[in-house]
């Protein structure tokens, strides 16, 4: 790789605004490759994706990013330009979600990144790059979250609720669930995507009025033998309620709120489990898994169905969409359009 060469990015820039807050602006632009972060494996990026903390940090919200200029994307996919890490080569295809890459470390809006050997997965077989990303942070927590709860006992056939099922973790964990072969019922607050979730494999669907209060009684009917939560709040309170006993709910979410309303009653009386799934920081055996029970269920049709493409350009009109809930499925980024 020539030292001189360039790479097509999504630059985020911050700048004090008219009242003195911070503003920020964002351009699609060329970079030597001297502005690489350091690293020991560079990457040909062929896709990211658009996930709800994207939004965030093209927003400027949370205070994700500390250091301007940066280019964002917290997950892509691609082939191995070069390598100094003994387990990559030049054309190994790879796949990186978490570790903070599009926040601290410069991501996967542009068209090479440079990342440290040991943030990277090997694509299983029979995984494109393009599918990895459809797939994504959204999809690979979504599957995360499947196999906690199948380890604490969720077996085939059980009620698996997914909550904010229209959005990325939400569609993901609703296609998962049912290839895996669960009784998946989604909750959405919008009704019109119902017939969609339904071909992605939901068994019902409910409206997310039905949970959405925080319950005035520390237990209610039995409802469900485990959960996919991507709201939490009200929500998580309400679903803790109606769990099975001994049933499970892996929280991976907080669109609804990072508080947690509710009492011990469920957990001593019923035996429930909350199961914290973070995907920022999981260990890469652990990575190595999900990535290869992704491959073992995968249906590319499905998958495809819930895909929108974009390109860079797109990117900052999207951020407050996505923060506003109304993309729906999952949105890859076709970074070398």
């Amino acid at each position: 790789m020539s030292p001189d060469a360039t790479f097509t990015a999504l630059l985020l820039d911050q700048a004090e605004g008219p009242d003195g807050k911070p503003a920020y602006s964002s351009q699609v632009t060329e970079l030597e490759n001297s502005r690489l972060p350091e690293g020991d494996v560079t990457v040909s990026v062929e896709y990211s994706s658009l996930n709800y903390k994207d939004g965030m940090v093209l927003s400027g919200i949370g205070r994700l990013v500390s250091t301007y200029p940066h280019v964002p994307g917290i997950d892509l996919a691609g082939t191995v330009e070069s390598s100094d890490h003994p387990d990559f080569a030049a054309g190994d295809k790879v796949v990186l979600t978490g570790y903070r890459v599009g926040e601290v470390w410069w991501g996967g809006y542009a068209t090479r990144a440079r990342v440290k050997g040991a943030w990277l997965v090997k694509l299983p077989d029979g995984l494109s790059t393009r599918q990895a990303m459809s797939v994504g942070t959204a999809g690979f927590t979504a599957m995360q979250a499947l196999v906690a709860l199948e380890q604490h006992g969720l077996t085939a056939g059980q009620p698996l609720l997914v909550t904010g099922a229209s959005g990325g973790v939400g569609s993901s964990a609703v296609l998962w669930g049912s290839l895996a072969g669960h009784h998946v019922v989604a909750s959405t607050g919008r009704p019109e995507n119902a017939e969609e979730l339904k071909a992605l494999g939901a068994a019902e669907v409910i409206d997310r009025s039905e949970i959405a209060e925080n319950p005035t009684r520390p237990l209610l009917s039995e409802r469900w033998a485990g959960c996919i939560d991507a709201v939490g709040g009200d929500t998580l309170a309400h679903v803790l309620a109606e769990m099975m006993y001994k049933g499970s709910v892996a929280a991976c979410g907080l669109a609804g709120g990072n508080t947690l309303p509710t009492t011990v009653i469920p957990f001593l009386l019923r035996g429930v489990n909350l199961l914290g799934i973070d995907s920022v920081m999981a260990p890469n055996a652990e990575r190595v898994a999900v990535w290869g029970r992704v491959a073992q269920v995968v249906d590319a049709d499905k998958l495809e169905a819930l895909t929108t493409e974009v390109g860079l350009a797109d990117l900052s009109a999207l951020a407050p969409e996505i923060l506003a809930g109304k993309v729906k499925g999952r949105t890859i980024v076709a970074t070398q359009r």
